[in-house]
């Protein structure tokens, strides 16, 4: 068995050129003639080995055949690490050689259903890169499709797979290549989207992972993991985001940037002040390409669609209201795929992945209790919490929207530490502020909503009418809202919390070097 520790990046055809003509791949050395790979996926009919994450395929290299196992790994910023079982293929499958027992045991007993699934076929160009006498990374260009059925899907990919060094150095080539060339880091295989083209699938939103941290890790690993997690889902929607117009992949990449924003300054007191500071701000500027097509979403399917006049003449009104509204929001989702800069977004993934993997640590805080952080930090939180909470008792809007922001960073703080605490009255709690920053995060809506209404209606009477009677007819519940969220929040921010107990008995640590 062999560990395939590799980078995968997608890039447009039309960069080809330039990227073959760049400096890095130019004095690399050449590894032959470009060849063209013929592979076919084995499954049952069941799809049994994909539901077990295990890819079986054959590969023809002109008269060469070999028969490949691949058990799926998971990936982060298009960095992947898995086993891979290699040999010859005379025709029918032979498993014996594989010394995983358990793998080798599921393909055995599936040996006999396995037909062909899905093809790919693409020409590979392959280069040698050696930055020094530590390092070696093979730098391969793949051109082609997969084919599955009536249906095909483009190949266009740049993969940079470590013969010698570490994962960083791949980070490193690929941050100097990224510079230049528009590369999307890319986390799916090409077995997981000939599977997808197979099934008939179309590309989802992918939203937040749950926490995986655990008690013996140090503050900077915990970090690192819930990092790796938060760019996985960036990665994810920022691609969906250049093949789709669904608007739910532009709202989940702002969520994957607000929760990497509240990651930093939750663990900022573990981590070097300038990387903070740093990547708070280019996040910052990231999300803000993206605002108005969701406000603008909000707006238009929760303030006014729901609104209906009473008489001919109002619904004529509001009407011609929504008309205006839904150009505006059209605009600002053509603005927000515009501004989604494939290779903008691809520089900033692997910057940011490969600072991840160049974090430093010290002695003080690889002997820090992870526990007794989250329980500081999240007690900070709730200290922080309880005097926005006062000053929002008199409802004004500036200050409601105050408490709804520093309640979505503790609800955050609470979902990354949550596998420290228990897990009943984690979920409780989280459930009780979500359902506070939900009710804070109408009156929000709604106030930005008549400010946009208000200018968008400009000095037309029968404009301003239909402004003033969408926002009236929410009134009765905004004010509602205002009153309940801040009383419901009163028992949370005095009661026990689940994180009181976190810290205190500290569960044995590893042994570190």
């Amino acid at each position: 068995m062999s560990h395939e520790i590799e980078l995968k990046l997608e890039l447009p055809r039309s960069a080809l050129p330039a990227l073959r003509r760049h400096p890095l791949l130019t004095g690399a050395q050449k590894l032959g003639n470009a060849v063209t790979l013929e592979n076919t996926y084995y499954d049952s009919e069941e799809l049994a080995l994909k539901a077990l994450k295990i890819a079986v395929r054959t590969r023809r290299q002109g008269r060469v055949w070999l028969q490949t196992v691949k058990c799926a790994a998971e990936s982060t910023g298009g960095l992947s690490s898995r086993p891979e079982w290699e040999q010859g293929f005379d025709g029918a499958f032979d498993f014996g050689a594989i010394d995983d027992l358990r793998v080798r045991n599921i393909l055995e007993e599936q040996a006999a259903e396995l037909v062909p699934v899905f093809s790919t076929r693409f020409r590979r160009e392959t280069r040698r890169y050696a930055a020094d006498d530590k390092t070696s990374i093979l730098i391969m260009i793949d051109v082609g499709e997969i084919v599955a059925g009536e249906h095909s899907e483009a190949i266009c990919e740049l993969e940079l797979e470590l013969e010698h060094g570490t994962p960083l150095d791949l980070l490193v080539l690929a941050c100097k290549l990224v510079a230049d060339i528009p590369l999307l880091p890319s986390d799916v295989s090409k077995a997981e989207r000939g599977y997808r083209l197979h099934l008939g699938q179309g590309l989802q939103a992918v939203r937040a992972e749950a926490s995986r941290i655990e008690a013996a890790q140090t503050p900077v690993e915990a970090f690192a993991c819930l990092a790796f997690s938060c760019v996985r889902q960036w990665q994810a929607n920022a691609a969906g985001a250049t093949k789709s117009e669904n608007p739910e992949f532009i709202h989940q990449l702002r969520v994957s940037q607000r929760r990497l924003r509240s990651l930093l300054k939750l663990f900022s007191p573990a981590l070097p002040a300038e990387f903070v500071t740093d990547w708070s701000a280019r996040l910052r500027d990231n999300a803000n390409r993206f605002g108005d097509a969701r406000d603008l979403d909000v707006l238009y399917d929760e303030i006014l669609a729901p609104v209906a006049g009473s008489t001919p003449e109002e619904d004529a009104a509001l009407s011609r209201l929504q008309g205006i509204v839904r150009t505006a929001r059209d605009e600002a989702r053509a603005d927000a795929c515009e501004r989604l800069d494939p290779a903008e977004q691809g520089r900033l993934l692997i910057g940011l992945t490969a600072a991840l993997h160049a974090l430093p640590t010290n002695n003080l805080i690889g002997a820090a209790d992870l526990g007794l952080f989250a329980r500081l930090q999240l007690a900070r939180l709730r200290k922080k919490i309880r005097r926005k909470h006062t000053a929002a008792r008199d409802l004004v809007p500036a200050k409601l929207h105050e408490l709804r922001i520093v309640l979505k960073e503790l609800r955050y703080g609470i979902e990354f530490f949550a596998p420290l605490m228990p897990a009943r009255a984690t979920q409780r709690y989280i459930k009780a502020l979500a359902e506070a920053q939900n009710a804070l995060g109408f009156v929000n809506d709604l106030d930005v909503a008549r400010g946009r209404l208000v200018r968008w209606a400009g000095d037309e009477p029968q404009l301003r009418a239909a402004a003033g009677f969408a926002c009236g007819w929410h009134g009765p519940r905004y004010a509602k809202m205002c009153r309940r969220a801040v009383a419901d929040l009163e028992p949370l921010l005095w009661e026990a919390a689940p994180w009181k107990a976190v810290g205190k008995k500290s569960p044995k640590r590893r042994a570190r070097r």
